[in-house]
């Protein structure tokens, strides 16, 4: 007990200090990159590619991936009420202390279900794509999904990392279990699941359309925030 407390010690030390760097434009920012609807573009187009990439295979792997945000998203509430750890924003030790913007979310944090479900998505659209700069890309976009949590004071590091953890596990299953579904169910034609790397000019794109939305959301707020059109906020 004495160590697993000291473990929470250094948990909150670390939410205290990431979350107290803050302005008033990047709270914003912030705000706008935790919406999972801002990045719509990017994911529509990654959906894009698996039907270019895989055909007919694709309406199987589309169904795969919902399945597994299902999972990671139920399973993570489930673990939230399981394990009742308070969010920052609700803890009476440190509640005076965190920096929070717009919402407090539900009472407990462990673990954060955004963490699970973007881990989650890295995962196995990384196994899927077999592309190193595609999973640079997607694993970078998951840790600012991530890190914007402790910066809006929902999540304690640990929270996230549990989420991490979790999102990966069932990744990795359910990605097992399209690979299962392929070879047992005469699905083995061309082309193989996982087998094929995304081209380096589809990742290119990935990465123009990923710019694009944090370019604009970050231009957006800072010609509201020159005109005083935040003052709302």
């Amino acid at each position: 007990m004495e160590f697993l407390q000291k473990i929470l010690d250094i948990d909150i030390e670390l939410f205290l200090f990431l979350n107290s760097h803050h302005t008033p434009f990047w709270d914003v920012v912030m705000l706008m990159v935790t919406r999972q609807e801002i990045w719509f573009p990017f994911f529509l187009l990654i959906i894009f590619l698996i039907i270019k990439k895989y055909r007919a295979k694709s309406v199987l792997i589309l169904i795969i991936i919902s399945l597994t945000i299902l999972l990671s998203d139920q399973l993570s509430v489930m673990v939230k009420d399981t394990v009742q750890r308070l969010r920052p924003v609700h803890d009476p030790q440190i509640e005076a202390l965190v920096h929070y913007v717009f919402r407090k979310g539900g009472l407990y944090g462990f673990v954060s279900s955004h963490a699970a479900n973007s881990f989650a998505i890295f995962y196995f659209t990384h196994k899927l794509f077999k592309g190193r700069g595609y999973s640079f890309l997607i694993f970078f976009w998951a840790l600012i999904m991530s890190y914007s949590r402790i910066y809006l004071g929902v999540h304690f590091p640990l929270d996230i990392l549990g989420g991490a953890v979790l999102g990966m596990l069932i990744g990795l299953l359910t990605f097992k279990l399209l690979m299962f579904v392929e070879l047992h169910f005469f699905l083995t034609g061309n082309p193989k699941i996982g087998k094929t790397k995304i081209q380096p000019a589809q990742t290119g794109l990935l990465f123009f359309v990923f710019c694009i939305i944090l370019i604009t959301v970050i231009t957006v707020i800072y010609i509201l925030n020159h005109y005083d059109g935040l003052k709302v906020l």
